[in-house]
């Protein structure tokens, strides 16, 4: 498994984003587990989560305590960077709400570790800006929780340039991560990418592969990745994952995933090397 960089952490090039395991359309758990054993086995070794990926208001952290469950039924658990986030809130009737109070933050973080069963978590991010709070206010609280050792790294998601500049002076230059959408389909994160690219900040694409089924169902945003694809005799979904790891070493794709072939064929983007001519293709696409 290639490697690259999230602060003082090497972690594999791919990551497993644990989303789709405990959110609507859910597999069972013994298929979740398979998959976040999949993944392990074929190297990853950075995994993210979040409290809000549940589905009933009962349940905050499920996507946490089966990631923990997953990481000590395997040999390989221990050498995995467990990447989670705390800011968004799930009421349990399909809708997304924020809370980006210092006091939530805290206490979501509080929690985090719990479920987690750690002393420290890997790497805390703040979830989604919330437009009641100050931002500065936000990320003023994942300060504290670095300050204080619950939290070994610190990220965002979901930032803009300029918060992605404050957020790292707020953090005293230990800003490590920015995780923010980007795919074929929603390259709007283009210019958060360039800067963390000129920061040297691992930038961490979420739902990297746009939510495009692997059964078919491909986009226009998609053709020449398919084109390509069948030149290459892999999936689509391998040759973007190339692609995103191509346009530079800060990079490290986190693709959503349920199903242990899935994670399987995500990882081998690692070994795929496309041609200039094809990632510029691409870039154009």
């Amino acid at each position: 498994m290639h490697t690259r960089r999230i602060g003082d952490v090497e972690v594999s090039a791919i990551g497993l984003g644990g989303m789709p395991m405990s959110i609507e359309g859910r597999p069972d758990e013994a298929r979740s587990l398979a998959t976040i054993h999949a993944a392990l086995d074929a190297g990853l070794t950075l995994i993210d989560t979040a409290d809000a990926y549940h589905l009933h208001a009962d349940e905050v952290g499920h996507n946490e305590a089966l990631i923990a469950k997953a990481l000590a039924s395997h040999e390989g658990g221990a050498d995995v960077l467990v990447a989670t986030k705390g800011g968004h809130l799930r009421p349990g009737d399909g809708s997304w709400t924020l809370d980006g109070s210092p006091a939530h933050i805290k206490e979501a973080c509080e929690s985090s570790l719990r479920r987690l069963g750690v002393e420290a978590i890997g790497l805390y991010q703040f979830h989604r800006p919330d437009p009641k709070v100050p931002y500065a206010e936000s990320v003023g609280a994942v300060r504290d929780l670095l300050d204080e050792g619950k939290i070994r790294m610190a990220g965002i998601s979901n930032a803009d340039p300029a918060q992605i500049r404050l957020a790292n002076e707020i953090l005293g230059g230990r800003l490590v991560s920015v995780q923010n959408q980007f795919s074929p389909a929603f390259r709007s994160s283009e210019p958060e990418l360039r800067l963390c690219d000129e920061l040297g900040v691992a930038f961490l694409p979420w739902s990297p592969l746009g939510g495009i089924s692997r059964a078919g169902g491909l986009g226009s945003a998609y053709a020449p990745f398919a084109r390509i694809a069948e030149a290459h005799g892999v999936s689509p979904q391998r040759v973007c994952l190339a692609w995103m790891l191509a346009k530079s070493p800060v990079v490290v794709p986190i693709p959503g995933s349920s199903r242990p072939e899935t994670i399987r064929d995500s990882a081998a983007a690692v070994d795929l090397v496309l041609s200039a001519e094809e990632s510029a293709e691409l870039d154009a696409a």
